[in-house]
C-alpha cells in the first residue's frame, strides 16, 4: 500500500512538472499532456522494461493514466498560482525523484536483486522521465549538467540500505531515504553545491 502511495504520488509531481516545462515552451494542448505523460511514466517504463515486468505498469493499471490526466487539468487550471515556474518546477522534480527513486529500489527488491543495481534501478526511474522530458522541450537534462541531481539518488538509495540495519520499522527507513533524496537536492541547490567541472576555462 506504501509503495503504490508513493508511486502514486511520484507520478502526480513529475507529470506537473512535465505541465510546467511544456507550459514555459508555450506547448499546444496535446504537446503539454505528451510531456506531462512521457516526464511522469518514462522513468517507470524503462524500469519495468529492464527488469522484464511487461507489460509495463501503467498499461496494466488505468490508475496511472488518470492520475496524470487529472494532474494536468490541475495544473492547467492553478498555473497562474503558480507564480514562480522555475521554482514550482524545481519543487515538484524535486519531490518525484524522491518518491521515484524509493519506487524503483523497491520493484529492484521485489526482481531480487542486489542492492547496488537497485540503487542503480532507483536512479533510472528517478531520472529517466525527467531526461525525456527535457531532451523533447529542446534542453540539456539537468542529470547531464554539475548539479547534485543524480548523486542525490544514489547516495538517497544508499541511505534506505543504511537505515535497513537498525531496529526500526521498514516503512519508516523507506520514508526517511525519500526525505534524503530530497534533503540533499534542496541543499544542493541552496548552497550551490555542484559538481566539479572536468573541463579547463580557457585563459
Amino acid at each position: 500500500m506504501l509503495l503504490q502511495t508513493v508511486d502514486i504520488l511520484g507520478t502526480v509531481a513529475f507529470a506537473i512538472s512535465g505541465v510546467l516545462v511544456a507550459m514555459e515552451k508555450k506547448l499546444d494542448l496535446f504537446g503539454v499532456l505528451i510531456i506531462a505523460f512521457v516526464t511522469a511514466i518514462g522513468g517507470g517504463t524503462l524500469r519495468d522494461l529492464l527488469i522484464g515486468n511487461t507489460p509495463v505498469g501503467w498499461m496494466r493499471d488505468l490508475t496511472y493514466v488518470i492520475t496524470i490526466f487529472i494532474s494536468v487539468v490541475f495544473a492547467i487550471i492553478f498555473v497562474n498560482k503558480l507564480k514562480y515556474l522555475r521554482k514550482s518546477l524545481f519543487l515538484f522534480d524535486t519531490i518525484g525523484i524522491g518518491l521515484y527513486t524509493m519506487v524503483g529500489i523497491e520493484k529492484g527488491l521485489e526482481a531480487e536483486l542486489l542492492p547496488i543495481m537497485c540503487i542503480f534501478l532507483g536512479t533510472m526511474t528517478a531520472c529517466f522521465g525527467g531526461v525525456t522530458r527535457d531532451i523533447l522541450c529542446n534542453e540539456i537534462p539537468v542529470i547531464f549538467r554539475k548539479e547534485i541531481y543524480a548523486t542525490a539518488c544514489i547516495l538517497g538509495g544508499a541511505s534506505y540500505f543504511l537505515f535497513m540495519q537498525f531496529p526500526i520499522k521498514d516503512s519508516y527507513a523507506y520514508v526517511a531515504a525519500i526525505f534524503v533524496v530530497i534533503m540533499l537536492r534542496l541543499i544542493a541547490v541552496k548552497f550551490d553545491v555542484r559538481l566539479p567541472n572536468i573541463y579547463k576555462k580557457e585563459t
